[in-house]
């Protein structure tokens, strides 16, 4: 996946290898196939930050099993469902798009990046049952869940993933199951994304390369600045666009542009590991995502899950993500200098107030970083109680840095979900933050595209472009009348994706 590969003064430059990157790309180059664009990676290889298959849970985040996208109650005291609802709208798009990849030769090979999975929900104890009938309650009554199933008999629970009732004491427990569920390897399909993307006229990929300037050009544009890691040669390309998808890279490169849009923005690292089990005799015993209720003071993104995985054609169990405290953006070639380097006039209020806010966030990230493998281990035993230390290893899940705004900062407000940012002058976008970003990655693709790129949408080519990539482009699937529709789109990428 090594390429030194340039396209002199492209009309889009996008940093980083990631999803986001990847499905910018080929989104806009499906769009407008005379667009030259050019990405630049400052790995060896594609995809090895967050999108990387160990980065990241893998989950086809649909708001299936996800158990914090329905937290609170309704005015009738029943779980709101109205976030799941809307992740799983999101989720359809990516589904949608993947399936068009594979069909037009973006893709060769959907086994390679995802296969089908049951999501389950999984709780213990009377209150936290009583949340999750409510919430199965709400879910099943819309027509994206209809074919979800509920049961609180450990006989039932013990077909669908024997590892959760094996040994478990007599605390009730309730499950609710979609069969409908899928394991992702994002950094997979980046990869397969940006390869083809670098095989197109006009575009190119080059690793072992590092922005690192980023100048406005009167004339308009950018002057991007480009250090060649391998040879130590430093030069410049213009730009009309910049995208940047660095990950926790995009948060400094977001800072050196310069732009009105930037100021006050900070950013929040939270550092993650696994335990991975590669033991056949216990893997094979477990066929689901399955997740549970997120402890204390836990972020969103660190809700206990004991997961399937298969990456390269390999099957494997994860348990976690244990969260940790870091100062690092970025897992490989970060520094711990990186978020004291983040600190501006403009953003140094906001972190105060947000790390005096939060204290009991940054104690337990502490914790979780510092715990003993026994430790980790009686937190596994909740979900699989017969877990034993000798079959399971630790492994780091990469880092998230979270957005912190400059308005939101007397508040202590750490952003958990997604934040994209554009320019005025529509010359420059940045993608900072994390779950469920990868699984509603086309969707935050779309925003960009129609804030940035209007104009190709706005052409009768283009909008049937845009509707062959994303067959729900401009319709509403949540509406009750459109449940045959969706039921038909999804069948019909599933096919594509070979997932039934």
């Amino acid at each position: 996946m090594n390429s030194t590969q340039y396209i002199e003064n492209p009309d889009i430059v996008l940093i980083g290898s990631g999803i986001m990157s990847a499905t910018l790309g080929a989104m806009l180059k499906s769009l407008e196939p005379s667009l030259k664009i050019q990405l630049y990676e400052v790995t060896e290889d594609l995809a090895q930050e967050s999108s990387n298959g160990w980065n990241n849970a893998g989950t086809g985040h649909a708001g299936i099993c996800e158990l914090s996208y329905t937290p609170n109650l309704d005015l009738k005291g029943e779980v709101d469902v109205s976030k799941a609802i809307e992740i799983f709208e999101q989720f359809e798009q990516s589904k949608y798009f993947w399936a068009y990849a594979v069909r037009n030769g973006l893709i060769d090979d959907p086994k390679k990046f995802v296969n089908s999975v049951p999501h389950i929900s999984f709780v213990y104890g009377q209150e936290q049952v009583d949340f999750l009938r409510s919430r199965y309650k709400g879910m099943s009554a819309h027509h994206f869940f209809s074919s979800m199933q509920y049961t609180e008999d450990r006989e039932t629970i013990l077909q669908w993933a024997p590892l959760l009732v094996s040994g478990r004491d007599n605390l009730p427990i309730a499950a609710t199951k979609m069969d409908r569920g899928t394991d992702v390897n994002f950094g997979a399909l980046s990869s397969s994304l940006i390869e083809w993307l670098g095989a197109q006229n006009g575009c190119s990929y080059a690793t072992q390369h590092r922005v690192i300037g980023l100048d406005r050009m009167v004339e308009g544009g950018w002057s991007v600045k480009v250090k060649d890691l391998n040879k130590g040669r430093i030069f410049r390309t213009n730009s009309k666009f910049v995208f940047i998808g660095a990950g926790g890279g995009s948060l400094p490169l977001l800072q050196n542009s310069g732009i009105a849009e930037s100021k006050g923005y900070g950013g929040f690292p939270i550092g993650g590991q696994w335990l991975v089990c590669h033991k056949p005799e216990i893997v094979e015993q477990h066929q689901a995502k399955v997740y549970g209720l997120s402890p204390g003071a836990a972020p969103t993104m660190a809700v206990p899950h004991l997961d399937t995985r298969i990456i390269n054609g390999k099957k494997a169990l994860l348990f976690g993500p244990y969260a940790a405290w870091t100062t690092k953006f970025l897992h490989k070639g970060g520094s711990f200098f990186d978020l004291p380097g983040s600190i501006r006039c403009d953003n140094i209020a906001s972190l105060i107030k947000v790390g005096v806010h939060n204290i009991p966030l940054v104690k337990y990230l502490m914790q979780q970083g510092t715990q003993s493998m026994n430790t980790r281990m009686k937190e596994l035993r909740n979900f699989y109680p017969d877990a034993k230390n000798e079959d399971w290893e630790l492994i780091d899940a990469g880092i998230r840095v979270q957005a912190i705004k400059k308005e939101d900062g007397d508040a202590g407000i750490v952003h958990f979900g997604t934040e994209v940012l554009s320019s005025s002058d529509k010359s420059i976008s940045a993608l900072l933050g994390a779950s469920p970003g990868a699984s509603v990655s086309v969707n935050i693709i779309l925003h960009i595209i129609r804030e940035n790129f209007g104009h190709l949408l706005q052409t009768k080519q283009g909008h049937e472009r845009m509707v062959g990539m994303i067959p729900s482009y401009d319709k509403n699937l949540v509406d009750a009348s459109m449940s045959e529709k969706q039921a038909s789109l999804s069948e019909e990428a599933e096919k594509s994706l070979q997932l039934v």
